[in-house]
Parts: structure tokens; sequence; C-alpha cells
């Protein structure tokens, strides 16, 4: 962001008249956990949200530029302070207009200690009502992502959280339920009008909305499947209009289907394994009195033992991007260098193993969900097949997403499963999520193996306020080689989405494997 940018917006997109309008049903094996917006991040719940919940900036899904949303400019008074001007004449469902009163509420809100969205608001010192229609966000220090974070920061209604109690976010570590759980109320382009959870969702299209829209859409259905045989027979019947996590096995034939049509690119999502380092023992494991997980031979022991050339083509039927690295090339601080694996050797691995102190294996708890990623479950069945060739017992369960996230944030996992999109393109928001040790302001909020090293938190700490370019992308390259080095992470591949649907359907393919619904027509 340049020191004296100004940003001026006027429609999101160009408008056009509802004619033929029709409603849009989709799939995905997922279900969402909560519609509380600052409970838990979640990218397929984010994506979600976002139809009924705007922030004030967004990104344009073919250019992937931050454009004006709620706020319609903005300018830097300072390096650490930024005005935004809200957009004029936006209301939420209710009727009510969005104030400023309702931006610095919900940017606080993000901030609270049951909110998941802390990282969002790394930098942020405090935010500041100017009048009713401008405010500025104050800064710890120069922040070269605010616009960025900012795009996943959506706003809520200041009234209606405190007449609803519900100005705390939801706490998705523990079973209280608020009114903003169930319920929501946003300025989007459409409205909650449903919501069963695991059964059904229906959105209804806001017939106020402040902007012009790009879509002929009126209604939008959601039904997860978790059962793939399921999902892929409702889109071959038509049942429904789109499946946003198609089975690798059964592309083929929807690609070959005269009714049917197959989009797909590279997700800015790194799937890779997680261990316990913090624990003295692990529980459930056959080893006592020490963690095994704590040994970088260990680690890499694991690692080195996984064939990811056999998941790429067998398991994954080759959507995926095997890497070395926690992020994927699209986004800043990737290099050729920390994309590089170690290689798969079996004996090298026995060897790690054996100078560890563990010839013989040991028996270790090793957690998945099973309806988050393209083929979870069946990759961790396979990596669990690999580990035993070296003597590792690791004992599989899985769980859904709506259980599996809040299960490994409260650290109940030694080995977990984990898939990283990157909201921001840039590294910074893997580094601080996954390697900074845990603290406030988002620091370490997704390390659940709880991994610490003081020469990390000083790189990672200095890269959330560099702004040299030349400086930054090194540092952020520097600690996504000691996050390899360390090997506080298994980096498996970068998730390949293919998104399948009818022929009618018109939507613009997103590497954060999300739906645009300002531009979604049905044909």
């Amino acid at each position: 962001m340049k020191r004296t940018l100004i940003a001026f917006g006027a429609a999101l997109v160009l408008g056009m008249p509802l004619v033929h309008a029709k409603p849009f049903k989709w799939s995905s094996a997922g279900e969402i956990a909560t519609w509380d917006i600052h409970s838990q991040n979640n990218a397929l719940q984010n994506g979600i949200h976002a139809a009924v919940y705007e922030s004030l900036v967004y990104y344009n899904s073919k250019t992937f530029k931050v454009e004006p949303v709620l706020a319609e400019s903005w300018r830097e008074i300072s390096p650490t302070q930024v005005r935004f001007s809200l957009r004029k004449g936006v209301k939420f469902h209710d009727g009510s207009p969005l104030t400023a009163d309702d931006v610095v509420f919900s940017i606080q809100r993000a901030m609270a200690k049951t909110s998941n969205f802390a990282i969002y608001t790394q930098g942020i010192d405090k935010v500041v009502k100017v009048d009713a229609n401008t405010v500025d966000i104050i800064l710890k220090g120069p922040n070269p992502v605010l616009l960025n974070q900012l795009t996943e920061l959506r706003i809520m209604s200041k009234a209606w959280a405190e007449k609803n109690r519900a100005t705390e976010p939801r706490d998705i570590k523990g079973n209280e339920e608020t009114f903003a759980h169930r319920n929501a109320m946003g300025t989007g382009p459409y409205i909650l009008k449903e919501w069963v959870p695991d059964q059904r969702m229906v959105l209804e299209r806001n017939p106020n909305y402040w902007g012009k829209l790009d879509t002929n859409v009126t209604q939008i259905v959601y039904n997860p499947i978790k059962s793939d045989a399921t999902r892929m027979a409702a889109l071959l019947s038509g049942e429904v209009d789109f499946v946003l996590d198609p089975t690798p096995q059964d592309l083929p034939r929807l690609r070959n289907n005269a009714n049917l049509k197959v989009i797909d690119g590279v997700e800015n999502r790194t799937i890779f394994f997680g261990m316990d380092q913090h624990r003295d023992e692990l529980p459930g494991s056959n080893v006592k009195g020490k963690n095994p997980l704590k040994d970088v031979r260990v680690r890499k022991a694991l690692y080195q033992a996984i064939d990811i050339d056999t998941i790429h083509r067998v398991t994954m039927r080759g959507l995926s991007q095997p890497t070395g690295a926690l992020v994927a090339p699209q986004v800043a601080g990737w290099s050729e260098s920390v994309h590089k694996r170690y290689p798969y050797d079996v004996e090298a691995a026995k060897r790690l193993l054996a100078e560890a102190g563990y010839k013989d294996g040991f028996e270790v708890d090793f957690a998945c969900p099973n309806n988050r990623y393209i083929n979870d479950e069946q990759i961790c069945q396979a990596v669990a097949s690999m580990w035993a060739k070296i003597g590792v017992k690791a004992k599989l369960r899985t769980l859904p997403l709506v259980t599996y996230f809040p299960m490994i944030q409260r650290y109940e996992a030694s080995i977990y499963m984990l898939g990283w999109g990157v909201p921001t393109f840039d590294a910074l928001y893997t580094l601080q999520s996954l390697l900074r040790t845990p603290g406030p302001g988002g620091d370490g909020n997704y390390n659940v193996g709880r991994y610490s090293n003081p020469k990390m938190d000083a790189i990672i700490d200095r890269a959330k306020t560099e702004t040299d370019p030349y400086i930054r992308p090194r540092l952020l390259t520097e600690a996504l080689q000691l996050q390899n080095d360390d090997v506080a992470h298994i980096p498996l591949h970068n998730q390949i989405i293919p998104w399948a649907m009818k022929k009618s359907i018109d939507v613009v393919h997103r590497a954060d494997n999300r739906i645009d619904w300002r531009v979604l027509k049905v044909n």
C-alpha cells in the first residue's frame, strides 16, 4: 500500500436486469460450523459468510487485486494511520444504516479473546471513529498487508449484536451457543433465511442491496452431502447445479458428460501434517516419560517415510502438486528452494528412528478430517500404512470438520492433518498462524503442535512491520526454510481444485476455492 494511496471505488460490477432469475443449488462434503463471523476461521465458512456479510474491501475475482466494498476510499495519514471513508447509503438487512460505529465494533470484536480472526487484525493497535462515515485504523507499526487482512474482516451491526447478546464471538472450544451462531444480519447481497445444520441452508436475494450485481441468482440453496457417491449422484441427476469438491475418481466421467463441465486450478492451500512438540509424554503412546515428536530426527523420519509420488498418482489421481514448502507458489515468500522436498527414503527413515532411540518404532495418535480436503481420509490411511513400514503404528481416527477443528485447537491430537490457505497471499499469514509461539494478537492461533523457536519468532515479528520490497521477501523465505530445517510440519502438497457443474452455470474459479456470489449466473 503506497503512502499517498487514495483508492476510489464506484459500483463493484456492472449491473444487469434479473431476467430469467433462477435458484442456485450446490453441495460439498463439509458443513459450516457457525454463522458467527468471528468465531471460526474456516475457508468454506468464510466464503459462505461473504454472501451475507461484507468487509471494507474484497478481492476482485479475476485480478485478485483489493477493491472497495463497504469502504469507498482509503488513504494513509501516516505509516501507522489509515483512514477509511465508508460508502454512504449502505443498509443492513433490517434496514438500519451502516455507520462507523459498526465498523469499530466489528474489528474490535474480531480482536476479542474468543475470536479466531485475531490473525487478520495483527498489527492493529486500535480502531477510531472519526465521524459517522469515517474510521481510522491505528497500527502498532507499518503493516504492508493491512488491506489483504481486511478482506476477511466482515462487518456486523453493533445494535443487532447488543440487542441479541452477541457482542463477543462464540468460543468454538466450548459448547456455549449465542444468537449469532444460528442467525445472521449483514449488508450483503443475500439474506440468511434458513439453516438446518448438516441438511440445508437457504439464502435469498437482498432486494435492498446497495450495489449492482452481475448475477441473476435470487436464491442459493446449499446441501452438504458427506457421501462422495451420493454427492456425485446428485450432480449427475440434476438435483444440484454445482459441486465444490468432486471426487478425483469421478472426474473422467464428469468431463465426458455432455451436460456438465469441470473447471480447475491450483488452490493457494497446502496440505500438511502437524505434530505435538510440546507435551513431555504423548497420550495413548507406548512411549512413556518422553515425547518422540520433540526429536527432529523422528519428525524427519516420518517425513521421509511418506511416498508422496504414490499419493499424488494413486490417492489424488494427479490432483495435487507435491511440495516441501508450507505455502503455495502464489504466496509471497515461496521459492524453488523451500519447495524442494526431503527425498522419500524408507531406509534413511529407519536409521533416523534408530539414532533417536526408536529402532522398533512406537505408537502414536493420528487425527484427520474426513470431509474437509480432497481425499483427506484416504491420504491419512495411505500414510498410516507407509509409517507402518518403519515401525510407527499410527492409530488413525477421523472426524467431520465441525468437530475436528475445535478438537485440534484444544491440543487433543498428537499428529494431525491441516490444510492452510492464505487469504492474504502473503506468507506472514502462514508463519504467524502456524509457526509463531502461541500468544496474543493471533500469534500461533493454529500452531496446535506448539512448535517454538526463538529464532523463528524473531523473523516473524520483524516481517510484521518490514515494508522494504527487497528485505521483506527474504525474511519470509528465511522463515519458510527454517520451518523445513526444523521439520516443524510435514508438507504434502498444494491442492488442485476442480469444480464440477451443469453447463448452464457461469462462475469464476478462484484460487481461494470460494464462489464469488456477485458474479454467479445460471443461464
